[in-house]
Parts: structure tokens; C-alpha cells; sequence
């Protein structure tokens, strides 16, 4: 599917950027909206209830018209349609990718291996509403025959930072009388805190794990089976307090768990993109599958536009070639994604992973070396804190940081004016980012000389402005993918897989030869590097001090 495309830096689109750069470099935003007074209304795009204001970015028309050229010469029309065909376009797992699957409506026809999976999808989203309700009304009863009070998601990566960014999102959607905890760390903290106030009567464990053989999630699970045992005492017990998220029946069973109570999800789903499939059941469970349905189709509406609309005016796709332009020609190495919404807390957190894990490769699809960069380091914090600690760096440091600014035009929780003080606040940021403050401007303020420096802002500081209507289930499906979709794009251009994720696995494999060798003295087991060799034979000394 690949083979006919150029390697990307000899493409003409490339080349011509290469040539356009230089001119672009050192031109100013506060020139670019001098000469173009309406630069502000016309280099927006507006889709689905998303306003999309570009024109703080370092580009010109021409700019926009190479980086759309780009676009085509990379294939990434054939690639988007494949993905929806659903050919197996993870090369190295040979796999299909169909995240926009778990999102189709009844009726719609994704076919895999020759099965249309969309039906199956709807089933396990059914189940998941059964479930859900009869948590969410107290018809599910545990061992002793309370009412489910408390539900905690056990996973790692995917199977946590997807659902606890959702269950943060949508917490105003979410039922009150019901308590919602996270456990992903293997860090016996992480287990200890989640539970430290909990009555395992009334406690319920979701396993979130395609193998159910994950080293973190399932160590976390057992111990999440001796703390509701050591209270329920037998072990039909566990049939009542956990439900798994897998794919592996026989070791669901083996753990205890009906796997009437086994929620399935396929290997076309990447962990990174499941937090819509059955990996969301605490997201169901917590604001209910009429706002789940909402939410999922969020996703189908952004998946929908970026199917079928131009590029020029297609959202994921300008935003996928903005990071391009400033990751490739501009140099950045990191994105700050920055949204005014404290319910958004996680979401940079999560873009984390579905950015660096998708786009952290340095092989084309064909196993070729690249050289060029490819993923940007992603992170953010929530407007007005960021503000109060790393924004300084932004406006006058010597790093250079595109920045998305996502913000809401309603609040969720109506009070005095903090919602206009908030609102205000993100857009004089990105204004000022923008525009800065001129030495002659701190001059004609009276500013003392020596002082001047100090508070001159340079500006031409690019940044995105995501403005919606509110944070509903509905836009925050858009929002997800929205970002999925700008980094489908971006690997496209990139030409790499941006579904895969080899390298998690060499650690993985690593720390399962170092567990037992932490415990065993025998030193002909130590066949490490001599640091790695040192740090075991330390850790070894230190833990004996402290037994």
C-alpha cells in the first residue's frame, strides 16, 4: 500500500518547504496581522460545533497551501481510507486498525477477515449498558448482598489513562452516590491508597486486561483479590466483585471470575484507542450508557469528518500539519496542550500516550532509518495554574513551544464571573504569545532602561485556539478524536506505524529477569551490565536493613 510513496524528504512538497522556510522564519505574527487585517476571521476553520482559530501560527497562505500538498503526496487520503476499509495498515502486527469502529453506528459495514465487526461491537456495548444499569440502581448485589458503592478500574496504560481521563472529563455527567478509584501503578501505593477507606462488601473490581497476563494489572488484581477476601472471606466471593475486560476466558475462569461477566474487545483495537470500547465500562457505569452513546457518537461525527472532508477544511488534518511544520522545519520538541477546563485535568496525561506512543518511532513502515524527527513530546496542565508555573518558559525562555489552547464557551458549574476571568485569561495568552511587548512599548510605560530588557516580550509564540460550545459526553468524543486523527495524520506524512509500540516490550522482558534476582543471593544468577549488577546487589543490602 506503501511502496509507491516517495520517502519523505524527497518529495516536492518537502522540498519546496525547504526552500519556503527561510522566508517564513523570521517573519512576525504581529506583521502577518498588520498586513492581513482579517487574517483573524479567515485562517479558522469551523466543524461540528468546533471553531478552530489558526492564525496565530507561523505561516502564510503559501505555507498552508505546501503543507496541504504534503498531504496528498504522502498518500494520506488512500491511508485514511484504508484504515476505514479496514486493511490491516499495522504493518508489524499485522493487524487492522479500527478504533472508528467501536464508534459506528448499528447498520454501518466495517468488514475484517471478511466479518462485518460492527454488530459485535454493538453487542458488547449492549452488555455493557445491562451491567451498568443494574450497578448504577443497586440491582447488582455483592457476596454479602450490599449494593455496589465503589468501583475500581484495575489496568495500565490504555486500560487506565483513557477511563480515568473520561471518568475526570465527565464527572459533572457522573452518578454522585458512587465512588470511582484507578489502580495502574505496580507501586504498592498506588493499591494502598485506592482502598484504604473502602468496604469490600460494597466494592467492585474491574480487570482491564486484553491477555489477563499484564505483570502490573494482574499483580494489582490478585492483590485487589486478597484484600476483598480477606474481608468476604470464601472464594465464590470474587464472582461478585470482579468483572473482567479480556480476551482470554480461560484465565478470567482461572482467576475466579464468570466469564459471563467477561467483556470482550479484538485485537483491531489498540490500547491507547479503547477507552470507547469495553476498557470505558467505568466510564459507563459512571455517567450511564445514555451519555456513554452520547459520547461515542462524538467520535463517529469527528471520525466522519475526517473521513469525508477536504483537506483545507478538515480539523485533524490542519492540525496533524501544523506539527509537522513546527516539529520538522521549526524544530520543536514539544507540544503544550493547554486547556481551560478543570474537568480536563488528565487529558494532557493521555495525549501523552496517545501521541508519544503512537508517533515515537524511528523506522518507516518499511524498516527504513528515518532522518527526520518525527513525535513531539506532548504535555500540558489546566489555564489558570499553568500559568502560575511554566507559562514563563513560554513567553520569554529560549524554548520554542506551539501551544493548543482548548477552552469552553459555557460552564458546567456557573459562578460569579470566574468562567469570564478564565475565558479572558486564555485568550490573552495566546494574544500574548502571539504579540508580545516591544522594547519601545516598555519604554513609553517609563520603564527605568535597565529594566527594560527584562520585560520585553518577543512573542511569535504560535498556538491553536479549540473553542466549543461546552465539555458534554458529545464533545469530549469529538475532542479524542480530533486528536487521534491529527496523529494518524502525522504519521502518515512520517510514514510510520503509528499503531504498534515495540518499545515497551524490551523493559517488559528486562524486569522479568531482574524480579527474581532481587530476592535470590545466588551471584552467578547477576549477569548484567556491572550497574545494573550494582543496583541489584545494593537494593539487596538495603532491603535486608530494613527487614
Amino acid at each position: 500500500m506503501t511502496a509507491h510513496i516517495v520517502p519523505l524528504t524527497q518529495r516536492a512538497a518537502w522540498k519546496a518547504l525547504e526552500a519556503h522556510y527561510p522566508k517564513i522564519r523570521e517573519l512576525h505574527l504581529r506583521k502577518l496581522f498588520v498586513d492581513d487585517p482579517k487574517r483573524g476571521e479567515r485562517m479558522t476553520a469551523e466543524a461540528l460545533g468546533i471553531y478552530f482559530d489558526y492564525s496565530k501560527n507561523r505561516l502564510t497562505d503559501e505555507t498552508l497551501k505546501l503543507l496541504l500538498q504534503l498531504a496528498e503526496e504522502s498518500g494520506l487520503r488512500s491511508r485514511i481510507d484504508a484504515m476505514f476499509r479496514g486493511e490491516k495498515i499495522n504493518v508489524t502486527e499485522q493487524r487492522a486498525v479500527l478504533h472508528v469502529a467501536l464508534r459506528a453506528p448499528k447498520g454501518q459495514t466495517i468488514v475484517v477477515d471478511g466479518e462485518d465487526v460492527v454488530p459485535q461491537v454493538h453487542a458488547v456495548l449492549d452488555k455493557m449498558a445491562d451491567f451498568s444499569r443494574r450497578v448504577r440502581g443497586g440491582e447488582w448485589k455483592g457476596h454479602t448482598g450490599k449494593p455496589i458503592r465503589n468501583v475500581i478500574n484495575v489496568g495500565i496504560g490504555g486500560s487506565d489513562l483513557g477511563p480515568v481521563m473520561a471518568y475526570e472529563a465527565l464527572r459533572h455527567y457522573s452518578q454522585r452516590d458512587l465512588t470511582f478509584r484507578f489502580v495502574s501503578n505496580i507501586d504498592g501505593t498506588d493499591f494502598a491508597e485506592a482502598t484504604r477507606d473502602l468496604d469490600a462488601a460494597e466494592t467492585l473490581f474491574i480487570i482491564s486486561s486484553k491477555t489477563f497476563t499484564t505483570l502490573e494489572t494482574m499483580t494489582n488484581a490478585h492483590t485487589a483479590r486478597v484484600w476483598a477476601l480477606k474481608t468476604l472471606k470464601h472464594h465464590t466471593a470474587v464472582a461478585k466483585h470482579f468483572v473482567a475486560v479480556s480476551t482470554n476466558s480461560e484465565e478470567v475462569a482461572k482467576f475466579g471470575i464468570d466469564t459471563t461477566n467477561m467483556f470482550q474487545f479484538w485485537d483491531w483495537v489498540g490500547g491507547r484507542y479503547s477507552m470507547d470500547s469495553a476498557i470505558g465500562l467505568s466510564t459507563m457505569i459512571a455517567i450511564g450508557p445514555e451519555h456513554f452513546r452520547a459520547m461515542l457518537d462524538g467520535f463517529h461525527q469527528m471520525d466522519e469528518h475526517f473521513r469525508t472532508a477536504p483537506f483545507e477544511r478538515n480539523l485533524p488534518v490542519l492540525m496533524g500539519l501544523l506539527a509537522v511544520w513546527y516539529n520538522n522545519f521549526f524544530g520543536a520538541q514539544t507540544v503544550a496542550v493547554l486547556p481551560y477546563e478543570k474537568y480536563l485535568k488528565r487529558f494532557p496525561a493521555y495525549l501523552q500516550q496517545l501521541t508519544m506512543e503512537s508517533n515515537g518511532k524511528h523506522v518507516t513502515l518499511d524498516g527504513t532509518e528515518v532522518n527526520y524527527e518525527t513525535g513531539p513530546i506532548f504535555w500540558g496542565e489546566p489555564g489558570t495554574n499553568g500559568q502560575h508555573s511554566f507559562y514563563q518558559l513560554i513567553h520569554q525562555g529560549t524554548k520554542f513551544i506551539p501551544c493548543d489552547f482548548i477552552a469552553f464557551a459555557q460552564p458546567l458549574n456557573p459562578l460569579g464571573h470566574h468562567h469570564d476571568v478564565l475565558i479572558a485569561n486564555a485568550l490573552a495568552q495566546a494574544e500574548a504569545l502571539a504579540f508580545g511587548k516591544t522594547s519601545q512599548e516598555v519604554q513609553a510605560e517609563g520603564t527605568p532602561s535597565w529594566l527594560v530588557p527584562h520585560r520585553t516580550f518577543e512573542g511569535n509564540r504560535p498556538s491553536n485556539t479549540i473553542l466549543l460550545e461546552r465539555l458534554t459526553p458529545t464533545a469530549l468524543g469529538k475532542l479524542v478524536a480530533l486528536y487521534e486523527h491529527s496523529v494518524f495524520t502525522q504519521g502518515a506524512i512520517w510514514q510510520i506505524d503509528s499503531f504498534d509500540q515495540w518499545g515497551v516490550e524490551l523493559g517488559k522482558v528486562l524486569a522479568q529477569r531482574i524480579i527474581p534476582e532481587l530476592t535470590v543471593q545466588t551471584e552467578s544468577q547477576l549477569k548484567h551490565d556491572s550497574s545494573t549488577n550494582t543496583l541489584i546487589r545494593i537494593y539487596r543490602k538495603l532491603k535486608e536493613a530494613s527487614a
